[in-house]
Parts: structure tokens; sequence; C-alpha cells
């Protein structure tokens, strides 16, 4: 059994309002320094796999797949034994 970690994210060039959402309501609480905030989404799930290579396998399809709009988005995932 395996763990896996991904982490989706908007692409650079696209635009994230709830990104300047946050950033606005952190400026208007005195936190002037907070720059660049980009909202994303972290999934846990675990794999039943006989190997690290095909839980990396299956973790990068559901990515693909299912989690991460290729248009908009980017992803990267860790795993590790369970």
């Amino acid at each position: 059994m395996y763990h896996s970690k991904i982490l989706v994210t908007l692409r650079q060039s696209i635009l994230d309002p709830q990104g300047k959402a946050v950033e606005h309501a952190a400026h208007s609480l005195g936190y002037e320094r907070v720059r660049n905030v980009r909202i994303g989404k972290f999934v846990e799930l675990n794999v039943d796999a006989a190997s690290k290579e095909e839980a990396e396998k299956i973790t990068k399809e559901v990515s693909e797949k299912l989690l991460a709009n290729p248009v908009m988005e980017d992803f990267s995932f860790t795993i590790e034994k369970k």
C-alpha cells in the first residue's frame, strides 16, 4: 500500500481570482508583505499497488484524468510506502 499526496495548482499564466481575494484580505488585516497568493487543491489517496512504480503510474493517471484540468492546471505528487 502506498500513500500519494497530490498538489494541483493553476498554471502561472492563469489568473487566480481566489488568490487575489485572499491577498487583498491579508492586506486589509495589515499583512502588507503578503504577495502573489495562489490557491490550489491538495489531495491524499491510498493506492494498493505491488510497487512504487505502479503506484506512481496510477497516481499520475488519476491526476491527469480526474484531478487536474490539463488546460489550466499543473500537478505534482509524492508517494510514500504506507
